[in-house]
């Protein structure tokens, strides 16, 4: 289901207050279902803590490969490296399919907003996806990564302009944009043209430079950024991961660094560098057009006589089949001869 944002209809509602969670944990690397296994226990302890809404972060479901490099070198690539391919491929997500209702169920059982970044397959290719799912467990739709980084693109590919959406929702405008996709400016300038308040930043990047991102971003779109990272070590990882990291199983792989930012750039809560742990905060909405009176970047603090950005939204698909015209005539006749209630079935 795809909510497009749209005007707001009670002004009443930019003053509601709620609290937020985001779960910078480690996923149990390409093992999918010890891996939603702690998405449910995640959930349920941010409910319990009273959030209404948790991002997870980038590729948790079910790992992000960090240092591996899949046998690619220019020209050639190993067997090692295509196994470790079909691994990552058989722990991956369908869209839709038994884990997206898995963590639809983990959504529904504890009534709030789950945004979960997942290794998506579709045929022979992965994406790196987020997932959005409401309270009632239903799936509202997801968004591809547009732009894998470095060594990400051998083993993700891209996503097109059709799955870059902002959900109306009961709090408020909510979207996601992956890791340094949040560098691509035109990008940014897409969702606050759709009037995102709730900015979904999960990612991989532990840099000190990443906290500073996340503040322009909030201060630039006058919008919360919620950023979540994953913190994990090496014991996190299965035993012959062969990457760079050793084999000391307390030595940390990935530091973290997830963080909660108001629309004029404070920390709410973070950035967090010492663990696993849930962070939360409280957001007023009353924030966002309290910033919008001086700086509405999409809106009054635009100048579209000089500068204008065109965002194509339809989905590019490599092979489109056209029916000739005899093959058309033979359908609509075979359509024609179906019982009007065997058609309803179809």
């Amino acid at each position: 289901m795809n909510r497009a944002a749209r005007k707001e209809d009670n002004p009443a509602v930019n003053t509601q207050r709620i609290k937020v969670a985001v779960a910078q944990a480690a996923p149990v690397v390409f093992n999918r279902q010890r891996t939603l296994e702690k998405v449910h226990a995640l959930a349920r302890d941010a409910a319990r803590q009273g959030a209404q809404l948790v991002l997870f972060p980038e590729a948790f479901v079910s790992g992000y490969p960090r240092g591996l490099d899949f046998g690619a070198v220019v020209g050639s690539r190993s067997e090692k490296g295509r196994e470790d391919f079909r691994r990552y491929w058989e722990s991956s997500v369908d869209v839709p399919g038994p884990a997206v209702e898995e963590l639809g169920r983990a959504a529904r059982n504890n009534r709030l907003y789950l945004v979960i970044g997942v290794v998506e397959r579709d045929g022979g290719t992965l994406y790196c996806s987020i997932l959005f799912f409401a309270p009632d467990g239903s799936f509202l739709g997801k968004h591809r990564k547009v732009m894998p980084t470095g060594s990400e693109r051998l083993v993700w590919g891209f996503g097109d302009g059709s799955t870059m959406p902002v959900f109306e929702t009961s709090l408020g405008k909510l979207g996601a944009v992956i890791c340094w996709e949040n560098y691509l400016p035109l990008m940014r300038a897409a969702m606050y043209a759709k009037g995102i308040e709730i900015y979904c930043a999960p990612t991989a990047d532990a840099r000190d430079s990443w906290a500073a991102s996340m503040r322009h971003i909030a201060i630039e779109g006058r919008c919360f950024v919620l950023s979540c990272n994953q913190f994990n070590r090496r014991r996190d990882f299965p035993d012959d991961y062969d990457a760079v990291y050793g084999h000391d199983p307390e030595a940390v792989v990935t530091r973290g660094g997830s963080c909660i930012v108001d629309p004029f750039g404070n920390f709410l809560a973070g950035p967090n560098l010492e663990g696993e742990a849930i962070l939360f905060a409280e957001i007023d909405r009353g924030q966002i057009i309290r910033g919008k009176f001086d700086l509405d970047v999409v809106d009054h603090y635009a100048r579209p006589d000089i500068f204008q950005l065109h965002v194509d939204e339809q989905p590019k698909r490599p092979v489109t089949t056209h029916a000739s015209e005899p093959q058309k005539r033979e359908h609509q006749a075979g359509r024609r001869a179906v019982p009007a209630r065997e058609h309803r079935k179809t």
